[in-house]
Order: structure tokens, then C-alpha cells, then sequence
């Protein structure tokens, strides 16, 4: 057995950990400053202005749907849930149309109604599967509000033909658990679709990459994304308290700011052309 010593270890130089670069998910977006709503709202108020006749025919159509769920309510208010609900689902589409009105301002091209009307068939196939989400969502939304109705009453209570019956005093546990859950799904519904509508309009991308693309955005920088929320239920609910008329203009105001919204959200190099 040999008595020789054994060679020292090779010298190793210390190498410092750096850790592995996270990975982005999804596009990357701008960070937004605080008062970036309200320049969202000057941009779409110059389009509307720009294209008052196209924003004055969408702002219609809010308004008759607005209108149709009021009815229902006053004769049937068991079927009013579902009308809200088809009036959520509508209205995206609708708003596609505004979208482009503003995208076409943008890049100079010409805007009439025939060719925002089928802004949607750009990207139809991921547009669909976007609005079946928003339906299930709408679903489920439907679903908590019956039970809410279930453990607040004993049997279906009868509201028809007045909103201040419902408003009573007497039903105020009722009305928060109502706004409660509708307040949660609202929440949910806005995180995941402030800018997925637009991002599919504008970019060849799929559904669910535009709806974590929406709610990245929202989780990123809330506080911006919850002023802009609490701007657009104020003023769709003050739009809707003098007979719905007041959603004419602020309806396709708020379409055309929404657009403004996704463009100041994503960098011009990740804004990609139109889908084909």
C-alpha cells in the first residue's frame, strides 16, 4: 500500500448563483399610470366625435336593450336575469364594432357601418369560444342569484311592475347578498375581458390568451384597473336612470375608450395586424 500523499483537490473558483430570468406569460404590457383612465375617456370622446352617426347607432342598440330588460321587469321580472344576462353577452360583440371604428381612425383607414358590423369575422372562431366562456360565467352568475332569491324568500317573491317594491327597506339582506355575488361575478367577468375583446379584434391570438392577457393586466396594476372599473359602472349607471337614454352616448363613449384602454396597455411592438 503506498504511503504517497494524495493530490491536493483542483482549485475551483467560487461562481456566484444568479438565478434563471422568470418567465414572462403573455404579452408584456405597459405599466399604466394612474390617471390613464381618464386620458382613455378623452381619446374616445374624440372618437365619438370623429363618428358620431356609427357611434349614435351602437349607442341605440344599448339603449333599446337597456329598454327590453326594463320591460321584462315590469311583467315578468323572473326572466329579467336572463335578458341581463343576454344583454352582457351582446354587448362585447357590439362594442367590436366600436373597436374598430377607433382602429380605423387610428390608422387612417375609412370607417362605415357596413365594415365595423363584421369587425367580428376577423377572428370568429376565438371570438365564439371567448363569448361561450362569458356565457358560462353568465350561467353561473344566473345560478348564485336563484339561490340568493331561495334563501332570502319563501317562494319566488312577485316585483312586477315596480323597482321600489324591490328596493324596500324590509329586503335589505337580500339586496346585499344580491349585489354581493353580482358585484364577485362582475368582477371576474371585467378582469378577464377589458382588453381580451380588443386583443382578439386586433391580433391573431387565441381566447385564452387573451383572457390571461386581461386578467395579468388587472392583477399587475390594480389600482388602475379598478379606477377604470368604478368609472364605467358610474357611468353606465347614470346612463341608465333617465329611461336608458343616456346610454346613446355613453355607451359608445366607453367602447371607443375601452379600445384606447387596450392600446395604451400593450407596447406598439406587441400590437400585432389585424387578424385575418
Amino acid at each position: 500500500m503506498s504511503d504517497a500523499p494524495e493530490d491536493p483537490p483542483a482549485y475551483r473558483p467560487y461562481v456566484p448563483y444568479v438565478p434563471a430570468p422568470a418567465v414572462e406569460i403573455g404579452p408584456r404590457l405597459n405599466r399604466l399610470p394612474l390617471a390613464a383612465p381618464w386620458q382613455w375617456l378623452r381619446l374616445g370622446w374624440q372618437d365619438l366625435r370623429r363618428e358620431p352617426a356609427i357611434g349614435l347607432f351602437f349607442g341605440a342598440c344599448f339603449a333599446l336593450m337597456g329598454l327590453a330588460v326594463l320591460m321584462v321587469f315590469r311583467h315578468a321580472p323572473i326572466y329579467t336575469l336572463a335578458l341581463c344576462a343576454g344583454f352582457l353577452l351582446v354587448g362585447p360583440l357590439l362594442c367590436l364594432g366600436l373597436y374598430d371604428v377607433s382602429r380605423r381612425l387610428e390608422r387612417g383607414e375609412p370607417v362605415s357601418l357596413h365594415l365595423v358590423l363584421g369587425a367580428w369575422m376577423d377572428n370568429v372562431a376565438q371570438i365564439a369560444i371567448f363569448g361561450a366562456v362569458l356565457l358560462i360565467l353568465e350561467m353561473l352568475w344566473g345560478r348564485a342569484a336563484l339561490v340568493v332569491f331561495a334563501v332570502s324568500f319563501d317562494g319566488m317573491p312577485d316585483f312586477a311592475g315596480s323597482i321600489s317594491r324591490l328596493l324596500d327597506a324590509s329586503h335589505l339582506g337580500f339586496i346585499v347578498a344580491y349585489l354581493a355575488v353580482g358585484g364577485l361575478f362582475a368582477g371576474l367577468i371585467f378582469a378577464v375581458s377589458v382588453i381580451a375583446m380588443p386583443l382578439l379584434l386586433d391580433r391573431d391570438t387565441d381566447a385564452v390568451s387573451a383572457g390571461l392577457a386581461s386578467l395579468k393586466l388587472c392583477l399587475g396594476q390594480p389600482l388602475v384597473m379598478l379606477q377604470w372599473g368604478l368609472i364605467v359602472t358610474v357611468l353606465v349607471v347614470l346612463a341608465m336612470l333617465p329611461g336608458f337614454a343616456g346610454l346613446l352616448v355613453v355607451g359608445p363613449w366607453l367602447g371607443h375608450a375601452s379600445w384606447h384602454a387596450y392600446r395604451a396597455a400593450l407596447p406598439p411592438d406587441e400590437v400585432g395586424p389585424p387578424a385575418q
